[in-house]
């Protein structure tokens, strides 16, 4: 009967378009600063950095802003650990506010640096992003002509933000083509519904869940207790859960959405170097879908909460995994706020692991059936592309 009812449900996926194809930073959360022992080595590389700041300042052959070198100081430190740590100034960290509230301005990407690049980790649902043919794992080289290399990862997302309705320009560069594609996308106000749904046919609720913000698991829950009353329980086969192109969000969202479909046992595992980081989430509430099957789509632009969502309901055999291997982001980002007007730090503080010990950094979670996704002729190599040129002919709402 659970095979008759998966192969329902994967009918159900490929009519949801899987054959066609964060915001926050992935895993934020707050905990107790942890205290380190600091030697004499530290404090005297320390006196090393306040020779150099003086140096710069009395010789440089301009006058330099002092607070631009101190922040830039700071940047070099933090992103030398690795691709997600980062320092936000005191405007970076209220947009980052904003994208977990569900609303800001901008294009529609969730981007990390990766050699000195932006890289695309999705494009969000119906955003001008998608609309122009951004696709998970593109890397931005330019922006409105800058080169992107010596970059900080918050200088590149100030540089394509601006008064909306107004145009930015993109070289990116896309495996398998051989020359830079240049994209024109039109600045939007980027409203992020987190969850979508309809009812594929009479018997399957379709989800889509494209971001984990604040608003994620009570918009799941509506979404759930909705399709339960289009279809009786006595007609409803099972879910279809879209987790495509999600770059994940709030760890707290990722554990609530997986436990809406468990009703019990462990959701995550973190790991760290403080007993504080060191932490287990188990699932809570209960399944809200009376153990219906579910089957769930992954692909290269599942990140972060994504892949715990996915990790958990497959080591459970709480669902049927779909797609292509997940993005691999599995570290945990603490937000540390450094005092008024300082901004904060997103310093990357754990690990990920799922229920069954599970590394997911850099090695993501590979689909139980793998589909891999076809792009379409226009995006495969074109040299330049517009927006209103790749809007897809059909999408899912957003």
């Amino acid at each position: 009967m659970r095979k008759t009812v998966v192969s329902c449900l994967l009918a159900a996926a490929a009519g949801a378009g899987l054959a066609l194809l964060v915001t926050a930073p992935p895993g934020a959360l707050s905990v107790p600063i942890a205290k380190a022992d600091v030697g004499p080595d530290a404090y005297s590389q320390l006196g090393l950095f306040g020779q150099v700041f003086e140096r710069v300042r009395a010789n440089y052959a301009e006058k330099p802003d002092d607070a631009k070198l101190i922040e830039n100081a700071i940047n070099g430190m933090v992103s030398s650990l690795d691709p997600h740590s980062h320092y936000m100034n005191e405007q970076a960290w209220k947009d980052m506010q904003e994208t977990t509230q569900g609303e800001f301005g901008g294009l529609g990407i969730e981007v990390m640096m990766e050699n000195g690049l932006v890289k695309v980790v999705a494009p969000m649902d119906d955003t001008p992003a998608a609309k122009a043919g951004i696709m998970s794992g593109d890397l931005i080289t330019q922006i409105d002509g800058v080169a992107v290399q010596g970059l900080t990862l918050e200088q590149a997302v100030s540089k394509m933000k601006g008064p909306i309705d107004t145009k930015t320009r993109l070289k990116i560069a896309r495996k398998g083509v051989d020359q830079l594609i240049e994209v024109t996308i039109v600045r939007e106000i980027i409203r992020v519904r987190p969850v979508t749904y309809h009812t594929d046919g009479a018997d399957i609720g379709y989800i889509r869940i494209t971001s984990f913000n604040e608003q994620t698991t009570d918009a799941l829950r509506k979404a759930i207790g909705d399709i339960s009353k289009q279809i009786p329980p006595d007609k409803l086969v099972g879910y279809v859960v879209d987790l495509r192109n999600n770059p994940g969000g709030l760890l707290d969202q990722a554990v609530s959405v997986s436990s809406t479909f468990m009703a019990r046992g462990e959701v995550v595992s973190t790991r760290g170097r403080t007993p504080e980081e060191t932490r287990r989430f188990a699932a809570r509430g209960g399944d809200r879908t009376g153990g219906k099957p579910v089957v769930v789509l992954i692909n290269g632009g599942s990140a972060s909460a994504s892949e715990i969502v996915a990790g958990a309901l497959h080591d459970h055999q709480r669902a049927t995994l779909i797609g292509t291997r997940s993005f691999g982001k599995g570290s945990v980002q603490t937000i540390i706020p450094l005092g008024s007007g300082n901004g904060s730090l997103a310093l990357t503080t754990a690990r990920y692991f799922t229920p069954s010990g599970h590394s997911i950094q850099a090695l993501g979670i590979n689909p139980d059936i793998e589909v891999l996704q076809d792009v379409p002729d226009e995006l495969k190599g074109r040299p330049e592309l517009k927006g209103e040129a790749s809007r897809p002919k059909t999408a899912v709402p957003n």
